[in-house]
């Protein structure tokens, strides 16, 4: 199959088209026949290809990552009352309104925006093709007028095209034929003819009607052109199955998580049967979806297009025995089957032993999607840190050497070819999460051989009665650089119940950025936190509709601030001994784990500091950042220790009686830690002054009789860099 491919680039990375993002194939459709008809009348030429456009299907498209900011620039323009200055020019001023708000999107203008329709191997398809490609190089505008563009089209076969789309460095976004979704405008038979007619309409809109001695100008509509809205990016329609007895209700029958992909197979033939039976015109089509290839054994279905049948084994607790007792069925929108049609097919289905007949389990339907949360398939969850639950199958390239079990010393393996073996599989990983479409990028990738969770499965255990070799199987542990949504399936073996993931619920709750330039020579560092704080507050700002929560502007819903005694927001530092910035969690200022809240909060600020790199901090500078890894372990603020001292001075929270501002310092710092749930430790001041305007400030340091782990940050300006405490020394010591 070969594919009709037109890109179309804008000159200056703005796009004011209103209504629709990406620009609808309905507004290139607009911008084509412009584009064909700028020198005059349209050529019998050109609309022989385009009414062969506007009767292909919705076409995919790619387009650049875009922002558009939260305001626009407001354009005043004149009303349609110019009877009022009697029609004088110079007076126009006097009527114009404050009528339109232009809030562009915007993007990398380097990068084209792509439309591509799939087409059929016919000679006359290719020839209108290479017509349409004509005419997009005459294409000058896509949106408003003022965007300019350009554009060229080419075909490529269906191969190229996804290698292209995979390696794209925007987003994509498919047709949905069975889904319903963003909903886009595109061309449709009668399209042209309708634009021909809107432009001819819009030429006599104004006429002139005789009223006795005065003339009226008379305004008429235009009509509006035809097009056909079409949902694009539809979510994939999900049903849960329990595995149950099937003699008495409501008990489970689980079935061997090393067996995962003999239970997809055996559901997945048993629907296909159930389905030919019923609907015996429309094998093929079942093959493909569910199979993956037509009955001749040839494969053409796109894997994005195919049902995927996803064993679910118990997870989500240390103890949990990870038995398979649930199974998901998905149905992808662009799917040749009908959802409904698929969930009945494995709505009941009995799953029966092999060599005697006996029935082991039923598949019941369930409504119950909370299982789901384990695997990362919660609307509004996303999660960096992945982990295999069945292993995943990597390419043969990537297979490990297979050592003879009886020469085992002397085909043993050196370090460096173990190295090699798993630098082959982290790369093979990557090219996998591509196939998969998941284009936000590993950080890192961890492979092995053994399970990551105590009551997992090696390898090995997946291989037996498939038709992939144990040395092609690895565990995978993923960390992205962006949070990804569930369900996760990768590999191979995706469609046969191995390569199936589940994410790692981190709180970690501290974020590091390092200055690498612009930094005034003597910050102050109370400033510069307030400087990060506004910046994170407004980034988060366009995460979130409405007001801030507390959590991140450290304000109750009235304005006041928050008084809990625990901390209940975040904390902004600046560490000027190693010249970066700090976000701290509430949880982690309180030693305690993250409330559901704060997780959900945390996965917000995740998605806003994305991107961060720089900083205006007014006297300070524009500070360039990047973020910084943060090794707890050896970390001076977090790292175990004995003995702290003051790094930012503390500020006394209350005044209280007391012999001298010393002992009240002391107090005070001690009292501090017992809300923190520190151990009591010796207080010793070296500094100590009061400060118009600012109240007590001090210096001190904290001694332990058992090391203890940081952040410590104390006092009554601890959530904007004030009050932070530097370990001397690790625990060990």
């Amino acid at each position: 199959m070969a594919a009709l491919v037109i890109y179309v680039r804008l000159h200056d990375g703005r796009y004011h088209g209103g209504g629709d993002w990406p620009p609808s194939p309905a507004r290139l459709f607009q911008a084509l026949v412009a584009g064909a008809g700028l020198s005059g009348p349209l050529e019998e030429s050109d609309k022989e290809a385009l009414r062969w456009l506007q009767a292909l299907p919705a076409p995919i498209i790619a387009a650049p990552r875009a922002l558009q900011p939260r305001r626009g620039v407001l354009f005043y323009m004149p009303n349609n009352d110019s009877d009022s200055i009697g029609g004088e020019p110079a007076k126009m001023a006097k009527i114009r309104t404050a009528t339109k708000i232009f809030q562009p999107y915007l993007f990398d203008a380097e990068i084209p925006f792509v439309y591509a329709w799939p087409l059929a191997p016919d000679p006359a398809d290719q020839q209108n093709a290479e017509k349409v490609c004509g005419v997009a190089e005459r294409l000058y505008q896509l949106g408003r007028g003022i965007d300019m563009a350009w554009a060229w089209g080419e075909m490529l076969d269906d191969g190229r095209l996804e290698d292209f789309l995979v390696a794209y460095p925007g987003q994509i976004y498919r047709p949905s034929e069975n889904g319903s979704g963003r909903m886009l405008p595109k061309a449709c038979p009668g399209s042209l003819e309708s634009l021909i007619f809107r432009f001819q309409a819009y030429r006599e809109r104004f006429f002139y009607r005789e009223e006795g001695k005065t003339v009226k100008v008379v305004f008429r509509q235009p009509p509006k052109p035809r097009f056909q809205l079409t949902p694009y990016d539809s979510p994939p329609s999900r049903q849960m199955y329990e595995l149950c007895d099937p003699v008495e209700e409501g008990v489970f029958v689980p079935w061997p998580l090393e067996r995962a992909h003999e239970l997809v197979v055996a559901l997945r033939d048993a629907a296909v049967s159930r389905l030919k039976v019923s609907m015996p015109a429309r094998a093929a089509d079942i093959d493909r979806v569910l199979v993956g290839r037509k009955p001749d054994g040839t494969n053409d279905c796109p894997p994005q297009d195919r049902v995927r049948i996803i064993p679910l084994s118990s997870i989500g607790h240390v103890h949990a025995d990870r038995e398979i007792r649930r199974v998901l069925v998905e149905t992808p929108p662009g799917c040749l089957l009908h959802p409904n049609d698929v969930q009945w097919a494995f709505s009941g289905l009995d799953l029966i032993e092999p060599d005697g007949g006996e029935v082991l389990a039923t598949l019941i339907r369930t409504d119950d999607k909370g299982f789901l949360t384990h695997y990362g398939a919660k609307d509004d969850c996303a999660y960096r840190l992945w982990r295999t639950v069945t292993p995943v199958v990597l390419p043969e390239s990537s297979r490990r050497r297979r050592i003879d079990p009886v020469r085992k010393a002397q085909e043993a393996k050196a370090g460096s070819e173990r190295r090699a073996e798993q630098d082959r599989a982290a790369a093979a990983v990557s090219q996998a999460l591509r196939h998969v479409q998941i284009r936000q990028g590993a950080k890192a990738v961890r492979v092995q051989r053994e399970p990551f969770e105590a009551n997992g499965r090696r390898v090995e255990d997946f291989a037996k009665g498939t038709r992939f070799e144990k040395h092609r199987l690895w565990h995978v542990e993923i960390e992205f650089f962006a949070p990804v949504q569930g369900p996760l399936t990768i590999g191979d073996g995706r469609f046969l119940g191995l390569g199936v993931m589940a994410p790692v619920v981190q709180a970690g709750g501290i974020y590091a950025f390092t200055v690498e330039s612009g930094l005034a020579s003597a910050p102050e560092p109370e400033g510069l936190a307030r400087a990060l704080r506004r910046a994170v507050m407004a980034r988060v700002q366009e995460q979130v509709q409405g007001p801030l929560p507390r959590f991140f502007s450290g304000h109750e819903a009235d304005g006041s601030p928050a008084r809990a005694s625990h901390s209940s927001h975040l904390a902004f530092a600046f560490d000027p001994g190693r010249a970066r910035f700090l976000v701290i969690a509430p949880h982690v200022l309180d030693r305690r784990p993250a409330t559901h809240d704060e997780m959900a909060n945390l996965a917000i600020l995740d998605c806003a500091l994305e991107g961060l790199r720089e900083l205006r901090a007014g006297e300070a500078g524009i500070l360039s950042l990047r973020p910084a890894p943060l090794i707890v372990e050896h970390d001076p603020l977090f790292a175990a220790s004995r003995e702290w001292i003051t790094l930012t001075r503390y500020r006394v929270t209350r005044h209280v009686r007391a012999a001298d501002a010393r002992q009240a310092l002391v107090s005070d710092i001690q009292t501090q830690l017992r809300l923190r749930e520190f151990p009591d430790a010796e207080v010793t001041p070296t500094e100590c002054k009061g400060i118009a305007g600012r109240g007590l400030e001090g210096v001190a340091t904290l001694k332990f009789e058992v090391a203890v782990a940081g952040p410590v940050l104390l006092g009554r300006t601890r959530f904007l860099g004030g009050g932070i405490f530097v370990g001397q020394g690790t625990a060990a010591s």
